[in-house]
């Protein structure tokens, strides 16, 4: 209470007219408007309130503060609304954020009394609701004032920060323009719509431009627009450093939330700074401002677009400014004064005041509609009349403003529990050469959410095309995105390498690689299957091996059958005797595993390829180890070991030495299966477009039965090169020696090429290897003896392999 009659003292000096700004009725609405702005903000040693009609004089708030003069008056006209009820209003000039509240004491008072909680509810104030303010920082200024006995506050222009949906704090509070989260859903859609990504955000220094601001940044975090450049911008702020910023960060699209005032600061430093080729993208503050679009210079600035709210014309408007402004109101002297209810606006024409910015005209039209409904509702108004015996306290208009739907204009009006309107929608303007906002585009939200923008109407200072805005050009197809800087829309473009492929819709920043049954090129966008290849029976190589494999079979029993009926000629006897049938039946069953290198593998086939040449073949060379070791031992050992002969004789060491090597080498194979079963391999890195169905061969699994075959191979070599000096004709151990070298060198060049070729036909070559490793035994050891039992049977006698022994002894022993 002192508090309140201290700034009544202070303020007894002052004068004003106020006819405008007043007008008596069975109930009161209060009304904040900005008609004056002060951008300053001045440091005061003492509490000094501010006088506004000194301020800058803002055209486009004092059409808004018409409109809310108008809107009492058509409703004070009508009969369908409080009838037989007269509204009145008490409104007051807030131009400044912080230092206006005697007006706000004003309005919460009773003949100069604020009531403490503790009393009585009657008397509790003058109003029953307030229209304004007009910025989110006078509005949160304020705002607690009223919140506290919940007289309703409601808002029309840029009170449209997310703070005041917060119903614990702000509980009277409602607002009949959209907030800053729809202006700013607006302004990212049009972004996305042109493709824009490389913007910079310039902002009031308040809570309407920070809270901007920040659901900018939030509401671009899962797009691929980047906030290149942000500033706050007051009265004192420099714009020669903030322009070289964005020119020297190759910034196109500039992105305003401000209100007119600030933004004709901006625009018009621009114009002074010689600004060029820029898209500004205008808040709904200041889209529709008249005055800077017929700005000497502006069309050198570039393009401006706009989010505005929708404009409606409200019927009789006109004729109520043109009736007002033929009154004279400063005769009235006899009115109570207060100050801050004062406008400098006497040279002000109607034709100007119709004519300013039309912005938030019909929210201020709505707000005090929505008060006239809600205090109907309160006083249970019917055609008939209204109930006067019903007391009215702020709080039953509260009630009733929240149950608010009605329709205004073919306009639905209705508030959310949070207090912000539940329908609307917005225009998309452009400013055209001709100095006005054209409407090109709309979004609306309700019933459904519909964006829709006419690029046709709009000229770019690009002179037909759409500008770009972009950090980095996009990567070319089959090129993935590598972060350079901070900016997601900052990077570098690298080509995807063969076996992947970049999604440009799910993840540009990753080539993806391709499944195993895929392939792809470098630079792809996608994978290929793979063929699969193997070679399958009907081959053509496959046959011919296969056939050359079923004639080594016919072969080994052709001899078989030439040698059992020869079996006691010496040709038999020297070559094995019984021996020689062991080595043919192993050699046609190793032929058998040559099948198993065509068809489509399995792990069956992948083990039938290996196990039986392994295990026969080391029966061979264990036959040929123990031969070529008689030979030197008949040749060589017998003349000087002769009891070493003898026991070797007596005991058939031959076949204890072939019998261990066939039990160890299966003991072995058995052991490597079952740890490491051999079984069908994919090879998909020899060929990026094909698999190459194979087998898999775990080398340490099998290098018992590997070292256990070499082993025996060299045993053989080493005995049979000990005879290479016997005699001529009794060539053996040379034959022996040869098919040997013929096996070594067969596989010596089959390694080699599979060193340097992984392909297709690995199967035929080592199927081929197999074979070549048969037929060198088969051809060049027991042929030559075929040869000699057919066409030579002179030689195949007891007599010359008797002579031939005992030249050769002689030899020896001189």
């Amino acid at each position: 209470v002192g508090l309140l009659s201290l700034y009544q003292t202070s303020l007894a000096q002052c004068t004003a007219r106020t006819s405008e700004f007043q007008l008596k009725g069975d109930y009161l609405i209060g009304g904040l408007f900005d008609i004056h702005h002060s951008n300053v903000s001045v440091y005061h040693d003492r509490p000094e309130f501010t006088d506004c009609s000194s301020q800058p004089f803002i055209l486009s708030s004092y059409r808004r503060f018409q409109m809310m003069r108008f809107a009492v008056e058509e409703i004070n006209n009508s009969t369908n609304i409080l009838p037989n009820v007269s509204l009145g209003y008490e409104i007051f000039d807030q131009c400044s954020d912080t230092q206006n509240f005697p007006e706000m004491f004003n309005l919460i008072s009773n003949n100069g009394l604020i009531q403490p909680w503790d009393e009585p509810l009657k008397n509790l104030s003058k109003v029953i609701a307030v229209v304004g303010s007009s910025t989110s920082t006078e509005t949160r200024t304020v705002a607690p004032l009223f919140m506290m006995n919940l007289i309703p506050m409601v808002s029309f222009y840029g009170a449209s920060s997310s703070v005041f949906s917060r119903k614990k704090n702000f509980p009277s509070f409602l607002r009949t323009v959209h907030l800053n989260k729809d202006v700013i859903e607006v302004i990212v859609k049009i972004l996305q719509h042109f493709n824009w990504r490389w913007v910079a955000v310039l902002n009031v220094d308040d809570d309407y431009g920070n809270d901007g601001r920040t659901l900018f940044i939030n509401m671009i975090k899962d797009t691929e627009i980047c906030l290149a450049y942000t500033k706050a911008l007051d009265s004192k702020t420099d714009y020669t450093p903030v322009f070289k910023q964005m020119q020297a960060q190759r910034i196109r699209i500039i992105i305003v939330l401000a209100p007119e005032w600030t933004a004709e600061a901006l625009i018009k430093a621009a114009i002074q700074l010689k600004i060029k080729d820029k898209v500004w993208i205008a808040a709904d503050a200041w889209s529709l401002n008249k005055k800077l679009p017929k700005e000497k210079g502006i069309k050198s600035i570039g393009t401006v677009l706009g989010v505005s709210q929708p404009v409606v014309t409200i019927p009789g408007f006109s004729d109520f400014i043109y009736s007002s402004k033929s009154q004279n109101h400063c005769e009235n002297s006899e009115q109570e004064r207060f100050c801050n209810q004062v406008c400098s606006c006497s040279n002000m024409s109607a034709e100007d005041i119709i004519a300013a910015d039309p912005s938030f005209s019909f929210p201020v039209y709505s707000a005090v509609y929505a008060i006239a409904h809600a205090l109907h509702n309160t006083l249970q108004c019917g055609s008939g009349g209204c109930n006067g015996n019903i007391t009215v306290y702020p709080h039953m208009v509260l009630a009733q403003l929240r149950k608010s739907n009605f329709t205004l204009l073919n306009r639905s009006i209705a508030f959310d529990e949070n207090g912000d309107p539940k329908h609307g929608s917005y225009s998309i303007v452009f400013w055209n050469h001709g100095g006005d906002a054209e409407k090109v585009g709309f979004y609306h939200y309700d019933p459904l959410l519909h964006f829709c923008i006419n690029n046709s109407k709009i000229q770019w200072y690009t002179t037909g095309e759409v500008p770009t805005s972009q950090c980095s050009q996009e990567c070319s197809e089959g090129y993935s995105k590598m972060y350079d800087g901070i900016h997601k829309c900052c990077f570098k473009c690298e080509i995807c390498p063969n076996g992947t492929y970049v999604n440009s819709t799910e993840d540009p920043y990753k080539c993806i690689n391709c499944k195993e049954t895929e392939w792809s090129a470098e630079g792809s966008t996608s994978c290929s299957l793979r063929v699969v290849e193997y070679i399958p029976f009907t081959d053509s190589g496959a046959i011919v091996i296969m056939v050359g494999a079923c004639t080594l079979m016919g072969l080994t029993l052709a001899m078989s059958v030439l040698f059992a009926i020869n079996y006691n000629t010496p040709v038999v006897r020297s070559a094995g005797g019984p021996m020689c049938f062991l080595i043919l039946g192993c050699l046609s069953l190793c032929s058998l595993s040559v099948f198993f290198y065509f068809g489509k593998p399995t792990t069956s086939f992948c083990i039938l390829r290996f196990l039986p040449f392994l295990l026969f073949y080391t029966v061979c060379l264990a036959c040929f180890v123990v031969r070529s070791f008689q030979i030197v031992c008949i040749f060589k050992i017998a003349a000087k070991f002769p009891k070493l002969h003898s026991w070797w004789m007596k005991y058939h060491g031959q076949w204890l030495v072939i019998t261990v090597a066939f039990l160890t080498q299966a003991l072995l194979l058995l052991i490597s299966y079952s740890l490491v079963p051999s079984k069908p391999y994919n090879e998909t890195v020899w060929s990026r477009d094909k698999i190459i169905l194979g087998c898999d061969i775990n080398l340490k699994a099998l290098s018992g039965p590997l070292v256990l075959l070499l082993s025996l191979c060299s045993l053989c070599f080493t005995f049979s090169y000990m005879g290479k000096d016997l005699p001529k004709n009794y060539n053996e151990a040379k034959a022996i020696t040869f098919c040997l070298l013929l096996l070594i060198l067969t596989w010596i060049i089959f390694s080699t090429v599979y060193v340097l070729y992984r392909g297709k036909y690995i199967p035929t070559l080592k199927a081929l290897a197999v074979l070549s490793s048969l037929y060198s035994f088969l051809l060049f050891y027991f042929l030559p003896k075929c040869y000699i039992i057919i066409f030579q049977s002179q030689k195949n006698t007891q007599q010359y392999f008797q002579s031939l022994i005992q030249n050769y002894t002689k030899t020896i022993c001189q």
